[in-house]
């Protein structure tokens, strides 16, 4: 299972913040709107990828 927690003030000012959680271990924090943006595309690559999160195919 893997969660993203995205946390973004409603001041345009304020920095917004994203962690990232995977039942395989993974646990990432950012900061900051870049860092939060790349974050996210991040853990949406990660779920497409991480060996828990994906059945595993079997060779015919």
């Amino acid at each position: 299972m893997a969660w993203l927690h995205i946390v973004a003030p409603p001041s345009y000012g304020a920095s917004p913040s994203v962690r990232s959680w995977c039942s395989c271990g993974r646990d990432i924090f950012a900061a900051g709107h870049a860092r939060a943006l790349a974050l996210i595309a991040d853990h949406a690559e990660h779920r497409t990828a991480c060996s828990l999160l994906t059945p595993r195919r079997e060779a015919a």
